[in-house]
């Protein structure tokens, strides 16, 4: 979205925009919009805000609650929930064999185990079927990855038959949750990836861009630009901007578009013995470029298998500090946004014409406009927002305040990681 208007997918479902331009002059009675103002229109978030009121005993719909999770943490002791919860995280996405649920709702947490359990907020199909088990509806054996063969025959793909028998386990009317990797997100056709998303009602899909050894192949990053050439350009590959791709990815998969969230895994740590450690400002932009893209939910890889600190458990590990306490002020802050982060975008909302992606909210009468910086270098950044006037701009968290008019602000961009989110302080003028 670098460079240009903000705007819906482009396969996106006429049936979810609300348009301004059909209600604008009655909303404005003696105010003519121009062109540009005209063409702002609203979308919801994907599934809507309600979407979990349709399954029993599920997470909230409320405003205030954005998921923020760990993936396959233990539940086993009061002190552990409590430095999650300190930590910012709300929910629980699998758990360890030896975990305890109930300890996920007693500190007002959810918890989405992968075997039948109470009190659950929904459950997880699985992981990375996709890789393991092939698009295929061939028969599973019952078996998982190191136990024998998976399909029958062996040379079969049978991971929508895995999906399909691992839903049956569970309870009706309950949420089901699946993540995926590489198959979905780069080897298999479009319309067997998409096969995979139908299979559960949220979906997310790990790729680990700033750590991942491999991930810069043809065969693997490669997808991001076509061709059969790697991504040897750090730059390309190495950065923040591709985790805002995977949500992307995931987004144009679901059928109809819109109709599911989509939760982003973002990496901690030191996730490959052979990788990199993910820095806390990496980790910062790979989750608001990821939240720029639409995502619902953010959960976080929570295992380091190399680098100064192999742990299971890094927001609790005291080796790991100094990522607590960053992850910790991003939870915080997207907690505080969360009503904002629920509301809807504002597509063709604003233009820029810096090396930076965008969104726009609306929320109370007001615009939001976040940013995250898609390439290398130092640069300001001019951002156009049509239904704004000018006036007072609020740079959320970072204690400034900018002042911009004509319908524009500027402000500097000082790395590949930068992100700065603002809040435009005077009433939006279109009235969406």
């Amino acid at each position: 979205m670098s460079g240009r208007l903000v705007r819906g997918i482009a396969f996106a479902s006429a049936a979810i925009f609300v348009a301004v331009a059909a209600t604008a002059d009655a909303a404005l009675p003696g105010i003519v919009l121009d062109p540009a103002q005209r063409l702002a229109s609203l979308r919801p978030i994907d599934g809507g805000a309600g979407y979990f009121s349709r399954f029993a005993h599920s997470l909230p719909t409320d405003q205030g609650y954005f998921p923020v999770a760990l993936w396959f943490e233990s539940l086993v002791d009061d002190e552990g929930v409590s430095a999650d919860r300190s930590a910012g995280i709300n929910t629980y996405l699998e758990l360890t064999d030896d975990s305890q649920p109930e300890r996920a709702a007693q500190a007002g947490s959810f918890a989405i185990p992968s075997t039948p359990a109470s009190p659950a907020a929904g459950y997880l199909l699985g992981d990375e079927i996709d890789m393991w088990a092939g698009p295929g509806t061939g028969t599973w054996t019952g078996n998982f990855p190191g136990d024998g063969d998976i399909c029958a025959p062996a040379d079969a793909t049978c991971g929508l038959s895995v999906l399909a028998a691992r839903r049956r386990l569970f309870p009706q009317g309950a949420a089901s949750f699946a993540n995926f990797g590489k198959g979905v997100l780069f080897w298999e056709s479009d319309a067997d990836a998409s096969r995979f998303v139908a299979s559960a009602d949220v979906v997310s899909a790990d790729a680990y861009w700033f750590t991942d050894p491999d991930i810069c192949v043809a065969s693997q990053g490669g997808s991001l630009v076509g061709g059969d050439r790697a991504l040897s350009d750090p730059g390309e590959c190495r950065r923040a901007a591709n985790y805002g791709w995977v949500v992307d990815r995931m987004r144009s998969l679901a059928q109809p578009h819109g109709s599911k969230p989509v939760w982003a895994f973002i990496e901690l740590g030191h996730p490959f013995d052979d990788g990199s450690t993910i820095s806390p400002d990496q980790v910062r932009a790979a989750v608001w470029e990821s939240l720029i893209h639409g995502a619902r939910g953010i959960v976080y890889f929570n295992h380091s298998f190399g680098g100064a600190c192999p742990t299971q458990h890094l927001l609790r590990d005291p080796c790991s500090a100094d990522l607590r306490a960053a992850v910790t002020a991003l939870n915080h802050q997207i907690a505080d946004l969360a009503p904002v982060l629920n509301a809807p975008f504002v597509d063709h909302g604003a233009s820029t014409d810096g090396k930076v992606d965008i969104t726009v909210k609306d929320y109370q009468g007001k615009l939001y406009l976040f940013a995250a910086a898609t390439g290398p270098g130092a640069h300001d950044v001019t951002f156009t927002v049509p239904c704004w006037s000018g006036g007072a701009v609020t740079v959320l968290g970072e204690g400034r305040t900018l002042q911009g008019a004509a319908h524009t602000f500027t402000d500097h961009f000082a790395s590949a990681t930068a992100v700065h989110l603002y809040r435009l302080d005077t009433p939006n003028v279109c009235r969406l």
